[in-house]
Order: C-alpha cells, then sequence, then structure tokens
C-alpha cells in the first residue's frame, strides 16, 4: 500500500494579512507550524509595505535567512509557494513612500533644508504611519478588544516613558464613558498593588514599542500568570506584548522624530475610545451627560 502525504493542518491558506497575522500570534496554535516559521512569520508581517518584499531574495537577506526558508514557510501556510504568500503580504493599499524612515532619521540629525522643512517631513511621516494604521488594522483584534474592555469590572492601564502619555490619555478617554479604569503607575498605589487590585475578572491593557519596556513587559507576563486578560497596544506581531496577549493592536511609529514617535499611538486610542462607545452607546451617552452636568457645577470649563 502506497502511503498517502500526510495531510496539512492548515485547510486552506490564510486570504489576508488579518489571517496571518493571527497565525503569527497562536499562543496555543495546532496548526502545524513550527516555533521558528511563526517567528519568521512575525518578522515578514513586520515589514508591511517594505520594497524587500517584492523579492523572494531581497527578503530572505533582510531575514537573514535562505530564500528555500520562505518557500517552505510559504508550504507551510498551505500556499503552493512564495509568490502566493508573496501576493497577500502585497495586498495591503499601502503608502507609496516606504515602509521604514532611517534615511530620513539620519537627514534629520545631519541637518539641512528649512525648519519647515524638517517639521513638514515629520508631519507627513506621521500621516503615512496613520494611513497605515488605517489600511492594516485587523478588525476581529479591534473588536476583540472592545468586547473585552465593555465587559471586564475593572480595567488598568500601563505604559511608561513616552508610553506613560499614551496610557494616560487612554485611561482619560476610557474614564469618559465607564469607571473603574486606573493608571498603573508607581506615583499612585504602585505597579503591584493595583495589579493585585483588579481581581480575577480585570484587563490589564500595556503599551510599548521597540525597543520594549522591560517592566511592562514583564507586568503583562505576570498578569497573564495570575489569569488576567491582557490586552496590547504595540508595533509588532513579534512584540513581546502581543505574544500571549488576548488582542493586540499593531500601529505602526517609524518616523524621524529623534526617538519613538506616539503619534499614531495616540490616533489608534482614538479610536480605541470610540469604538468602546458605539459597542454601548446608552451607557456612553450617560457618561458622557453626567460628566457635563459634573464639569459645569463645578465651573471647570469657560466659553
Amino acid at each position: 500500500m502506497t502511503a498517502q502525504p500526510a495531510p496539512h493542518a492548515i485547510a486552506a491558506p490564510p486570504e489576508t494579512l488579518a489571517e496571518l497575522r493571527a497565525l503569527a500570534l497562536a499562543e496555543a496554535p495546532g496548526d502545524g507550524l513550527g516555533v521558528r516559521a511563526r517567528a519568521t512569520l512575525a518578522r515578514i508581517l513586520d515589514l508591511g509595505g517594505d520594497p524587500a518584499l517584492l523579492s523572494i531574495t531581497r527578503l530572505a537577506e533582510r531575514l537573514s535567512v535562505s530564500p528555500s526558508t520562505l518557500t517552505r514557510l510559504a508550504r507551510a501556510l498551505g500556499y503552493p509557494g512564495f509568490p502566493a504568500l508573496q501576493k497577500v503580504l502585497l495586498s495591503a493599499s499601502l503608502p507609496g513612500t516606504g515602509a521604514f524612515y532611517s534615511q530620513r532619521a539620519r537627514a534629520a540629525l545631519e541637518g539641512g533644508g528649512s525648519l519647515t522643512a524638517g517639521a513638514a517631513r515629520l508631519c507627513r511621516e506621521n500621516q503615512d504611519n496613520i494611513g497605515r494604521f488605517a489600511d492594516t488594522l485587523d478588525e476581529a483584534a479591534l473588536a476583540a478588544a472592545v468586547g473585552l474592555i465593555v465587559s471586564a469590572p475593572r480595567i488598568a492601564v500601563h505604559g511608561i516613558r513616552q508610553f506613560h502619555a499614551v496610557a494616560s490619555f487612554l485611561v482619560y478617554g476610557l474614564r469618559m464613558i465607564r469607571a473603574d479604569v486606573s493608571l498603573l503607575d508607581n506615583s499612585g498605589l504602585g505597579v503591584a498593588e493595583g495589579l493585585a487590585l483588579l481581581g480575577p475578572d480585570g484587563l490589564l491593557i500595556s503599551t510599548s514599542c521597540a525597543p520594549y519596556s522591560a517592566q511592562v513587559v514583564a507586568v503583562a507576563a505576570e498578569a497573564r500568570r495570575m489569569g488576567l486578560a491582557t490586552i496590547a497596544l504595540t508595533d509588532r506581531a513579534a512584540s513581546p506584548l502581543a505574544k500571549g496577549a488576548r488582542a493586540a493592536l499593531l500601529v505602526p511609529h517609524e518616523t524621524s522624530f529623534l526617538s519613538n514617535s506616539i503619534g499614531g499611538f495616540i490616533v489608534a486610542v482614538e479610536c480605541l475610545v470610540n469604538a468602546c462607545a458605539a459597542a454601548s452607546p446608552d451607557t456612553a451617552r450617560h457618561a458622557l451627560h453626567q460628566r457635563d452636568l459634573m464639569i459645569a457645577r463645578l465651573g471647570i470649563e469657560q466659553p
């Protein structure tokens, strides 16, 4: 009797970037992909819009792997070969200004051009990042994040250094439409105390981008060990915050700013808060009305 080849664990090859991203983020996959293959896929997804995706040779060089590795990955995903996988990778409508901005960053540091030209360049780069975020936003991930936020009895948000601003803005936005949202902060209750107060059904939202803040990564990992649900607001499918998170929202941030740019993350927070409000419109309207009444009573705002 002739042995039949074992059926592939993936029933059908992914048709969208969102499906590929879901495979890269799967924690208990059961889909036949090995650890290295999954890591390679995550690295490829991080190159969204990069010209290296146009050639298997250039992509292999960028990832420091062989072209045959990429061919095997494509077949493991259920495609007949790399060109079919490449078609999905190039399917998103991304801005044509390039994916990463190392040359722009170098130009910014070296000077040259007018002050307004440098400011305009940085503005355009942030526009590109916001456009990429809109084009690649995973609807299932957004829906999962909204569902977790709406249903959680208590929420803590954690971000430090630059991302303390992102975390604070998210807390402010969510507090406009619901209670029991706190900032996990050493200057307040303290990180350990704040995490413990979430309780067994609490939710932790963590935010950071490469290079990732070690404390934020460690706290998110501890929250998962406690059995808490976590949401990651981060930059890459391979981010240590995304691994194991119930939902991960990925935000491009490459600009010529001297440090990590958070412009795209602020817009992502606005999108998330609006989506949560739309998911519970009556509750949101009541909360906003009560907020307006309190602002008026205390005379906080002036016309």
